[in-house]
């Protein structure tokens, strides 16, 4: 079994939903889509490279899939997240092995997403789940995730998507944490 690291934005009320953009993920009627904007700075970018440049397949649930690859390859800049989730290994998973993968080094997982990442050998290397949160949710329910990078940001919504709910209880251990100029604490916790 690889090993599985998400990578998530959040509030400080947990709030994990359409941090990107406004028109991201408006499910449930969420009207704050875009609400990580204006956070980034020079050490979240060189945090972001250090993931990126370590490289390996990333896991993603198909809403994402499609939502990050369409968003990021109509992007009219160059910039260097394009060419790192397009050359990338991509494992998707879906319900529905119907789904159809348009973007290169993509992979469908058809089927329930525990058991098909619980049966994933070795072999696929270590695997980054970005965003995707009914994947992480389920996921850390099945004790399948190592560990959780978590962008906080200081921010409080009220409402939308939240992160753990629905799981038991896990004690974690911090790893690493880094505070942004702008408030943001990345946190990486493991598993004990």
């Amino acid at each position: 079994m690889p090993t599985i690291t998400t990578f998530l934005s959040t509030t400080l009320d947990g709030v994990v939903q359409a941090p990107g953009r406004p028109d991201e993920d408006r499910r449930g009627g969420f009207a704050h889509g875009g609400w990580a904007a204006g956070y980034a700075d020079e050490v979240s970018m060189a945090f972001a490279g250090e993931g990126m440049a370590r490289g390996g397949p990333l896991l993603l649930g198909r809403r994402t899939y499609e939502d990050l690859l369409g968003f990021w390859t109509t992007t009219p800049e160059p910039n260097p997240f394009t060419d790192v989730l397009v050359a990338a290994p991509k494992l998707v998973v879906s319900r529905s092995a119907r789904t159809a993968l348009g973007y290169p080094n993509s992979t469908l997982l058809a089927g329930e997403a525990t058991s098909s990442v619980a049966a994933l050998g070795d072999e696929v290397g270590d695997l980054t789940v970005l965003g995707s949160i009914e994947l992480v949710t389920a996921l850390e329910a099945a004790g399948l995730v190592d560990t959780h990078i978590l962008s906080i940001h200081p921010i409080v919504l009220g409402s939308g998507r939240r992160l753990f709910t629905g799981t038991v209880r896990r004690d974690l251990r911090l790893q690493r944490s880094i505070t942004t100029t702008t408030g943001v604490i990345i946190a990486v916790y493991g598993r004990i």
